[in-house]
């Protein structure tokens, strides 16, 4: 069993990547480095996920994934993107950020949305690979369903007729933007 270091803190994106590398051992980065803690600068998914990936490589000497993922919005001009986790302040919380979009929403009828996922993989004295995802769909009006985390309780796939908060940690991973991404990672053979 191959350990997959992942460098977030966040326990919904480890539980996605679980579900994802099953036959591995995956391991948060707060596992490992308690403090651990990237400022995200990059104005785009696949320079933020390099700058957690290349930080944590150098501290730890081993491979390690990150992420940068987010909701694009057409209506909103790609909005919240990057800032997704810290779209209603710096004291942002799902519950604020949900809230603040679903305010901005309210009239549009453009209701067209992606997640979008960058998956960047750094090894020790190579450059850094980076492999993007996303899944397309459209905002509702309201939350609907329990599970996942962030904006997954309005964002619906209509190939599905469900919300991704409807969607079971499996059924997510087969068709989640983070799913895709690392497919691609995959793929590449680069693990």
């Amino acid at each position: 069993m191959k350990e997959i270091v992942i460098a977030t803190g966040n326990k919904g994106k480890i539980n996605d990547f679980k579900h994802i590398f099953k036959n591995h051992k995956v391991i948060g980065i707060k596992e490992l480095i308690e403090d651990f803690d990237v400022e995200e600068t990059g104005t785009t998914f696949e320079a933020n996920a390099a700058l957690k990936s290349e930080h944590a490589s150098k501290l730890l000497n081993k491979i390690v994934i990150s992420d940068d993922s987010g909701l694009e919005v057409d209506a909103l001009n790609n909005a919240p993107g990057v800032y997704s986790a810290r779209y209603s302040g710096a004291d942002a919380t799902d519950e604020s950020n949900l809230d603040l979009v679903l305010q901005q929403m309210e009239g549009q009828t453009d209701r067209k949305a992606r997640f979008v996922c960058v998956i960047a993989v750094s090894i020790p004295g190579e450059v850094t690979k980076t492999f993007r995802g996303e899944v397309k769909g459209e905002l509702l009006t309201e939350r609907r369903g329990n599970n996942g985390f962030g904006y997954d309780p309005i964002f619906y796939v209509p190939s599905l007729r469900k919300t991704t908060a409807e969607l079971t940690g499996e059924e997510k991973a087969q068709i989640s933007h983070r799913g895709k991404a690392i497919e691609k990672l995959l793929q590449s053979q680069i693990l």
